[in-house]
């Protein structure tokens, strides 16, 4: 498996890869509203060429906020790999604080998050009922039958 960043990849392989796991390349979250075909970020390939990892992630004034995350291939270091490069590039950049939203289904990823050093920082209710919106393709039903209706704010101070 090979690290790669971003700008690396052929955008239609990334555009497909947002619509297979994402339903489409655009992300709605309380920030904003992104293309991750369009950001930064870095890539896991496997020895195909074929992405089993993503995240994405803006940079603005001091931090760093990560789009999105997404391992295909559990349990083999692929997402804690990549968060670890996000991190160190934030750090790279001057930012001292790393930041990510998530949904109030998503208890994966708050394990996940938390045992990395994240802290929940705020709730935002009823975020995602607003983002269906602008993205109705977003589930109103998520992971082990939980509504989808809340987002979840996580930080990380940055040594």
């Amino acid at each position: 498996m090979r690290i790669l960043s971003a700008n690396q990849l052929q955008e239609n392989k990334v555009n497909d890869f947002f619509i297979e796991h994402w339903g489409s390349p655009e992300m709605v979250i309380s920030s904003g509203i992104f293309d991750c075909t369009k950001l930064k970020g870095f890539a896991v390939v496997n020895e195909k060429e074929v992405i089993v990892g993503y995240i994405t992630y803006v940079i603005g004034s001091n931090e760093c906020e990560i789009i999105s995350l997404d391992s295909i291939e559990e349990g083999k270091g692929i997402g804690s790999t990549l968060l670890q490069k996000v991190e160190q590039t934030a750090k790279e950049e001057g930012c001292n604080m790393i930041k990510l939203i998530t949904t109030n289904d998503n208890l994966h990823a708050l394990k996940f998050y938390q045992k990395r050093g994240y802290y929940l920082t705020e709730l935002y209710r009823g975020a995602v009922v607003e983002a269906r919106k602008l993205k109705p393709e977003i589930p109103d039903l998520g992971n082990d039958g939980i509504p989808v209706h809340d987002e979840i704010l996580l930080t990380k101070l940055l040594d």
